[in-house]
């Protein structure tokens, strides 16, 4: 065993233990969608006395943080997000209306002068504020209900909450005063208070006009006499500042939260909100376990079967793989997302590719250094690894360019994807080139191995590469009409997004989703009537089973949910809300312009890089087949009309990923042919790389389908557009990458200005000998 093997093997076993560790001793991070909660995103507005930047936002986090951690929501997450949006996680609150209770109302707290009772005041026993209040110059005149219901004219606010420093309740045992709210202002608005307080003090006590209202979305919640301690125009400092009554401990503990963390430095909006129950995330769990050991388990047998012994060495890297990817996973405290479960799953079965890149190039090597060393397993092998190295770095970077854009103009749960697929992509060649390797080397080393190439897998040629050698199919003679083809598919699939246009998801469109589950089952032209009655009639509704309904509208007010909840359980009993999305107009529009901007920088991206690591004619060939595969798949949903939202991007961005992931590979061994030879045609040298990589590229291939079959399949409606996605893709970029990249090149080759090299469309002159039978070869 060589020093390196040494090296790796005890990296490897290092690494290892470590993730064991980490697995056994720490909880993942689920996302919301997998726990259930509510999460939503809030725009700061400006207001006339302050302007939403980033210092306000950052303000109203903390007072928001505040008023959750006080109402005891477990867990709560409360951050900012970009410049002027909060983002809010509610773990377990699967009531948009318990949600917006937990926050409270948006506006802000301000202090007023009572100024009188209205001519007609009379008490009002149940006052009922408009839920969403209209706001007011700060100028005008208001007319609110006290505590106890008497109505009372207020004054114009000088004083708003963001003066109030601290405020706290206080219990006075010694004087029997009980429960009290002391208050602490900021320098400049203690001045205020003092200055207000005190014109209240020029009023006889028991005056109405003596009393100062505290009013939060106006509603007053607070509005305490000035003592009559106090003398006119001398006021009350700040910090000596008591309200008192007849408070219980709750009460004044939560009149102290409602001066402290009511106070909003901006207003704000709900943009997005998303909601989703408990169920409907463990069944995504359990469907997507079940996914993975079933499509890991195949892509094992699977690989076993074709490299033998050391197929079976790389089935056992793969679940060091799972091991140390689910351990950096949590280790990095990332938040495990629906898509970024499937994208783990996914990553399994594309986690083989190095290792069929590396053992096809060590059958070669074999098959070349077979009788001409004594040990020809060994140099093989180490020559296979270190020949595969190249194209297993150019095309991971190409995936892993795809997980920065998904993470960096991505929202939500699609972030957590591309988290979860860049960790994926490093660990994948950490596992094949440390863990297999060092694997495979130790069990190079034994003579048994060694001696029986049906053991070990590599001394074999494999049934793909056997029969490609004995047709040697003359590939590429006539090249433009596998461009023709391609034309005509992507035709095809811009008539289909011209002629049926596509489903937008609401991410993109705006509006509200909500899906329900009923007790009975209930037919959509029964659910279609029954919310047109209830005023929904432009609701769309659809069905995934006989108790399953979905309905999208595009009314997004705070009513809107449990009318239509209302709707659906007269007609199928109890319905239950298993999902819940809303997303405002202007956050839709915001959404659709990323994702254009995503596949555009996508598509820069890749050709900037692949023009650096290749010719100038391999980038434009590599990326136009990642763009015809872009356009195939969108087409084929859009005939399909399959929702293109945001895990469809997630899906495409993948698909681009691994179309060029595709390319690279066929173009990496493209270049080491050519290069052998200068001065050669490419048409040979393209024609020999694609009839050697294509065993890769089917091993490969069908490691992925059986991940995405199972997930199709056992995923589940949440999971089964993603995988449909990623099938099609797929399919498409193993086409491409030979039938449209490689004819591209060859097809800019020939137009070069200096002939090119390709053997076909270049001008040569005629052999002597080759011409008509009498025709000697002489010309003049």
């Amino acid at each position: 065993m060589t020093r390196a093997t040494t090296v790796r093997a005890v990296l490897a076993a290092v690494v290892l233990l470590v993730s064991l560790f980490v697995t056994l001793t720490m909880s993942p991070r689920l996302g919301l969608d997998l726990q259930g909660g509510t999460r939503l995103v809030l725009q700061a507005k400006d207001s006339p006395t302050a302007k939403a930047d980033r210092e306000s936002t950052d303000r109203t986090v903390e007072v928001l943080r505040q008023r959750i951690d006080a109402l005891g929501v477990a867990e709560p997450t409360v951050t900012r997000s970009g410049e002027d949006r909060v983002l809010i996680e509610l773990p377990d609150v699967t009531d948009p209306r318990e949600a917006a209770e937990v926050l409270g109302r948006t506006a802000q707290l301000t202090f007023h002068p009572v100024i009188g009772v209205p001519d007609d005041a009379a008490p009002d026993p149940k006052p009922e504020p408009d839920p969403k209040p209209k706001p007011k110059p700060e100028s005008e005149e208001l007319v609110l209900p006290d505590e106890s219901g008497g109505r009372l004219r207020l004054g114009a606010s000088d004083l708003s909450g963001a003066g109030v420093k601290d405020a706290r309740a206080e219990f006075d045992g010694q004087r029997g005063a009980g429960w009290s709210v002391s208050l602490d202002f900021r320098d400049d608005a203690s001045r205020d208070w003092t200055r207000l307080t005190g014109e209240a003090a020029c009023h006889p006590p028991q005056d109405e006009r003596r009393r100062v209202a505290i009013v939060l979305d106006e509603k007053v919640i607070s509005s305490p006499q000035v003592s009559p301690s106090v003398t006119c125009g001398a006021g009350l400092p700040s910090g000596t500042t008591q309200i008192t009554g007849s408070f219980s401990a709750d009460e004044a503990k939560n009149l102290a939260l409602l001066i402290k963390g009511g106070a909003l430095p901006v207003p704000v909006e709900v943009v997005e909100q998303r909601t989703v129950g408990p169920t409907l995330g463990a069944e995504a769990i359990s469907a997507s376990a079940r996914a993975a050991v079933i499509g890991a388990g195949l892509t094992a047998l699977f690989i076993t079967f074709v490299y033998r012994l050391f197929g079976g060495l790389a089935a056992l890297a793969l679940a060091g793989y799972t091991l140390i990817s689910y351990a950096a996973l949590v280790a990095l405290g990332v938040t495990l997302t629906l898509p970024g479960l499937a994208g783990f799953v996914l990553a399994i079965g594309m986690a083989v590719d190095a290792n069929v890149l590396a053992f096809e190039r060590a059958r070669e090597e074999y098959a070349s250094r077979s009788g001409r060393t004594s040990r020809p397993l060994r140099s093989a092998l180490a020559a296979g690894f270190r020949n595969a190295r190249t194209a297993v770095v150019d095309s991971n970077v190409t995936t892993l360019l795809a997980a920065g854009l998904l993470f960096g103009l991505g929202s939500g749960p699609v972030k957590g994807f591309g988290v979860t697929l860049a960790i994926g992509v490093l660990v994948s060649m950490f596992s094949a080139l440390v863990i297999a390797r060092a694997l495979t080397e130790l069990a190079a080393g034994s003579r048994f191995v060694t001696d029986f190439p049906g053991v070990n897998g590599i001394g074999l040629r494999g049934r793909v590469r056997t029969y490609l050698t004995r047709r040697a199919p003359q590939l590429f003679r006539g090249y433009r009409r596998w461009l023709g083809v391609s034309t005509v598919v992507v035709a095809l699939a811009v008539l289909g997004v011209t002629l049926r246009g596509l489903n937008l998801g609401v991410e993109f469109t705006g509006g509200r989703l909500m899906e329900y589950t009923t007790s009975r089952p209930v037919g959509i032209d029964t659910a279609r009537t029954a919310l047109a009655d209830a005023g929904f009639a432009d609701a769309e509704v659809t069905t995934a089973g006989e108790r399953e309904l979905s309905v999208r509208t595009g009314d997004t007010g705070d009513r809107t949910e449990a009318a239509i909840r209302d709707a659906l359980s007269a007609e199928g009993g109890a319905a239950t809300k298993v999902r819940d999305d809303l997303i405002g107009p202007s956050l839709g529009d915001e959404l659709r312009r990323h994702a254009l901007i995503a596949l555009g920088i996508a598509v820069g991206a890749q050709l900037l890089y692949l023009a650096v690591r290749f010719r100038w004619s391999f980038a434009v060939a590599s990326v136009t087949a990642m763009v015809h595969d872009v356009v195939i798949l969108v087409g084929v949903f859009a005939w399909l009309g399959r929702p293109v939202d945001g895990i469809f991007l997630a899906a495409l961005l993948t698909v681009i990923g691994y179309s060029v992931n595709d390319s690279v590979v066929v173009f990496d061994r493209v270049r080491e042919l050519w290069a052998r030879r200068p001065g050669s045609p490419l048409l040979p040298a393209a024609r020999a790389a694609v009839l050697q990589t294509v065993p890769r590229t089917v091993n490969t291939g069908m490691g992925a389908l059986f991940i995405l079959t199972a997930l199709a399949v056992l995923g589940g409606d949440s999971l089964r557009d993603f995988a449909l996605a990623l099938l099609i893709g797929i399919c498409v970029g193993t086409y491409s990458s030979v039938f449209t990249a490689v004819p591209v090149a060859l097809e800019m080759e020939s137009r070069r200005k200096d002939g090119g090299r390709t053997g076909q469309g270049q001008r040569q002159r005629p052999k002597a000998g080759r011409g008509r039978p009498a025709d000697n070869g002489a010309r003049v």
